[in-house]
């Protein structure tokens, strides 16, 4: 079964068992993904919905940190509630080890020295991590770190 099938049979179990707060988050995830696929022109392969569901967290994260800032944390954590719904249907996410290991190993292929380098060891290292859910903050910010940067 296909990630948009998954979708939209738990958005029914949901409206069955009245779960509001769940039936909202997969609601917008199917929105989302509709929206993706008319752009396209075709049905979401998995890869394509991930992503959507990728970008969706990353909003939900951004917002959530925003709501924090400005001092509405019942608001953050409608965000962070709906995170969690959303990162469901994701992969497992890179553990703090793998990224590590991504970065060490993309700094080594690419020659990387500075902080110039950056973008190379960025997309070497998420080159290594496909298939997993990867915070590019993070992964970012462990690549500096590497570089002096």
């Amino acid at each position: 079964m296909s990630l948009v099938e998954q979708i939209d049979k738990d958005l029914v179990e949901a409206m069955k068992r009245k779960e509001a707060a769940r039936l909202s988050v997969l609601r917008m995830m199917k929105s989302a993904l509709k929206l993706k696929q008319v752009e396209t022109g075709k049905p979401l392969a998995d890869e394509q919905a991930e992503a959507v569901l990728r970008t969706l967290v990353k909003q939900r994260r951004d917002a959530a940190e925003i709501f924090a800032q400005g001092g509405r944390s019942d608001l953050a954590e409608k965000e962070l509630a709906e995170i969690d719904v959303v990162a469901g249907y994701l992969p497992a996410a890179a553990s703090e080890a793998d990224l590590e290991t991504a970065v060490t190993s993309a700094v080594a292929e690419t020659g990387a020295a500075t902080a110039k380098d950056l973008g190379k060891v960025m997309k070497a290292a998420m080159a290594k991590l496909v298939g997993k859910t990867v915070d590019g903050k993070r992964l970012s910010e462990i690549a500096r770190a590497r570089l002096g940067g």
